[in-house]
């Protein structure tokens, strides 16, 4: 696993000897069922602290489709963009915070079966508060998407 931190964006990126449409198809994947952009231990933490923050917490199933498209919600998320072709999903989180906050997942083919996941995870703060959130949470969106990303690498392997 490679990590690239950042200020305002880190991300996790992984070779997998899967390929990528199987990847893809874990990445996107609509059923109403445990899901990782859901039920990864930071998100179901981050869903209680918005409920604490006096937000909704945003418990919205899966949409229970094959995969998801643009506009579906699923936990806090919205999906902004589920473009298939491309293999890319960009979700945005719609919580409690001084800003946006994304999550994108890239899929590529690297052949012979093989594949390179990438994650994303990137604040753009709003005001004053949220530029301090920007350099305060630092350390917890690096965990956070390192808890994602292998709950995701687990699922891949694991085919579900």
């Amino acid at each position: 696993m490679r990590r690239r931190p950042g200020l305002s964006g880190t991300s996790r990126s992984s070779e997998l000897e899967v390929s990528a449409n199987d990847v893809w198809r874990v990445v996107a994947n609509g059923h109403d069922r445990p899901q990782w952009y859901v039920d990864a231990a930071p998100f179901v933490a981050r869903r209680a602290l918005d409920r604490a923050l006096g937000g909704a917490g945003r418990p919205w199933r899966p949409p229970g489709t094959p995969v998801l498209s643009t506009g579906d919600r699923a936990g806090f998320w919205l999906v902004e963009e589920a473009d298939h072709a491309a293999r890319r999903l960009v979700l945005r989180a719609e919580v409690r915070a001084p800003g946006e906050v994304r999550l994108e997942s890239l899929v590529a083919g690297l052949g012979d079966g093989r594949s390179l996941l990438v994650q994303r995870v990137s604040f753009a703060p709003t005001g004053l508060l949220g530029r301090a959130y920007l350099v305060a949470d630092l350390p917890a969106r690096e965990v956070l998407l390192e808890l994602v990303h292998r709950r995701l690498l687990d699922d891949v392997r694991r085919g579900t």
